[in-house]
């Protein structure tokens, strides 16, 4: 086996003798030497650069549901609008989230193109089995942290939901309950027929009736019709809401359910990224291997060809 040694010191001194030659001062001497000691930090790539960006981005989120948690599931903090206002915030987020995540997922297997630039900017990079496993696992774990943080918001606006459906539902019960007293009080005896007929007759029969107790009857009447159309019109607004709130609580599912099914199809590219890393290793072991027979192999034939001319060249002379 080869024997490595380490040549860095006689690289130092090589380094020293050239700048001593051309002139350098010590100051910048000793720079330079230092310079072999504390290198400067390697630049991340765009896809590093890009991945923290998303990094921030889900944290933001997840800072903003924790800040307006209380805001969103408590129906007495803030109004219908403000809630509404909360969940498409946080819904613009996950898309923007998704889309960042797509863009980074999209980049590793793209041909190398310096002219192409993006929102990760220079998409050309030379990647290896080992760069590839490891943007695929960072992917992944972004695509697992974004489905962590669309989790918790499916909670909250699952909470929401029923207790919208149980508000509506306590509504409806006094409801119910006047439409049963109304229709038993709307089912007299004949008798009370007779009474409310004699009545009638009376109502009509007496003169006595002052026309402004007329006027502010109908004022009252008037008002009720329009309570009862604002009522009517709140009622139908309500209904709309959760039906905009159902839908926008299925497709929210829907897309963290895509999100899963990405995350999971990243690990399996992952998995197959570090089985071919752990191929190409065995790979370089063969070769390895091969390089050294053949030396072994070549060695050997020049012996033998030594050999064999040496013996020859003995028979011709003895002859």
């Amino acid at each position: 086996m080869v024997n490595i040694r380490d040549r860095t010191e006689d690289f130092k001194d090589a380094v020293h003798r050239s700048a001593v030659s051309l002139g350098y001062d010590e100051t910048r001497i000793a720079a330079i030497l230092a310079s072999f000691i504390m290198r400067k930090p390697r630049q991340r790539s765009p896809f590093i650069k890009a991945a923290l960006k998303t990094v921030d981005s889900i944290g933001v989120l997840e800072e903003f549901l924790l800040k307006h948690k209380k805001d969103y599931v408590d129906l007495y903090r803030t109004t219908e609008q403000e809630r509404d206002s909360i969940e498409s915030e946080v819904t613009f987020f996950i898309k923007s989230c998704k889309e960042k995540i797509d863009l980074l997922k999209n980049s590793i297997n793209q041909v190398d193109d310096a002219n192409s630039k993006g929102w990760i900017g220079f998409k050309g990079e030379s990647l290896n089995a080992d760069t590839v496993a490891h943007k695929h696992g960072v992917v992944l774990i972004l695509c697992e942290k974004l489905h962590s943080v669309s989790s918790q918001f499916d909670r909250l606006r699952a909470v929401r939901y029923q207790d919208v459906i149980n508000r509506r539902a306590l509504r409806r019960k006094p409801r119910q309950a006047g439409k049963t007293s109304s229709t038993e009080i709307s089912t007299p005896t004949n008798l009370e027929e007779q009474v409310k007929q004699s009545d009638a007759q009376t109502m009509e029969s007496n003169e006595l009736r002052s026309e402004p107790v007329r006027v502010q009857e109908q004022f009252l009447d008037d008002e009720t019709r329009a309570l009862q159309a604002e009522l009517s019109g709140l009622l139908d607004a309500v209904q709309e809401t959760e039906t905009k709130m159902v839908e926008m609580s299925a497709l929210n599912h829907l897309m963290s359910t895509h999100v899963l099914q990405q995350a999971q199809q990243i690990e399996y590219l992952y998995d197959q990224a570090v089985e071919a890393t752990m191929n190409v290793e065995l790979g370089n072991k063969e070769l390895t291997k091969a390089i050294q027979r053949n030396s072994s192999s070549r060695t050997f034939l020049l012996l033998f060809l030594f050999v064999l001319t040496f013996s020859i060249l003995f028979l011709d002379w003895y002859n």
